[in-house]
């Protein structure tokens, strides 16, 4: 029985103390089109094309002197985020995205490598992000507490970001779920309607959250070059 409206994003299948709802993290897997085909379907080129815009979008966000090969890691983010944020839009399946636990895990382990690339190799450069160009001399130590701040609650506001705006939605239609065995019959078509529309803006935030994510994470190790 729920006991309180947050209690349906808990996990809620116990099997040999394993909580099998964050398997629907790996679903995702299942739907990237097979690369051996003899002919390459349409499926396949909306992937390659996909892949290939994201590289040059991420690649012009790193600069030139990035390493080969950091964008894939940005994509793979990107997609890994966006299957399960499309995921959990389907009914009985869980929503691993609207948990701190799983964008805590991702965020923080890429900003602290970010953070030890850039301050073990390239230590002046990451003491001038402390003091913008053209800080009077009278706010310098200001500004290096404010960018100190700023930089510690990077992984904080990409959790945060992701989990909220995937959990707000998902809140909105249970709400509207629940009151349609309240509703007069004439409401139940408006109700309908208003879930449709509903649900199709989470379609749009559930990719507009993983570009997010993604684009924030690119511009936080370019930084550190």
């Amino acid at each position: 029985m729920m006991t309180n409206l947050f209690s349906t994003f808990d996990p809620s299948t116990n099997i040999l103390n394993l909580s099998l709802n964050w398997t629907s993290t790996l679903l995702g897997l299942m739907l990237i089109p097979s690369m051996f085909w003899l002919t390459p379907s349409r499926i396949n080129i909306l992937w390659n094309k996909l892949n290939l815009t994201l590289h040059n979008e991420f690649k012009t966000l790193l600069g030139p002197n990035s390493f080969n090969g950091t964008t894939f890691m940005f994509i793979s983010i990107f997609i890994m985020m966006m299957f399960n944020n499309f995921m959990g839009l389907f009914p009985y399946i869980f929503t691993s995205t609207s948990h701190l636990v799983l964008t805590f895990t991702i965020a923080l382990p890429m900003w602290m490598s970010f953070m030890l690339f850039g301050w073990i190799n390239h230590t002046k450069h990451m003491f001038s992000h402390l003091v913008p160009q053209g800080t009077p001399p009278a706010l310098m130590s200001f500004m290096v507490l404010i960018e100190t701040i700023s930089n510690i609650i990077r992984p904080g506001t990409l959790k945060v970001r992701l989990a909220a705006n995937m959990i707000a939605g998902h809140l909105l239609l249970t709400l509207l779920g629940n009151t349609g065995s309240t509703m007069m019959t004439n409401m139940i078509s408006l109700l309908i309607v208003g879930q449709m529309m509903l649900l199709i803006l989470e379609s749009a935030v559930a990719m507009i959250q993983a570009y997010v994510f993604s684009i924030l994470s690119t511009l936080y190790s370019s930084e550190v070059y």
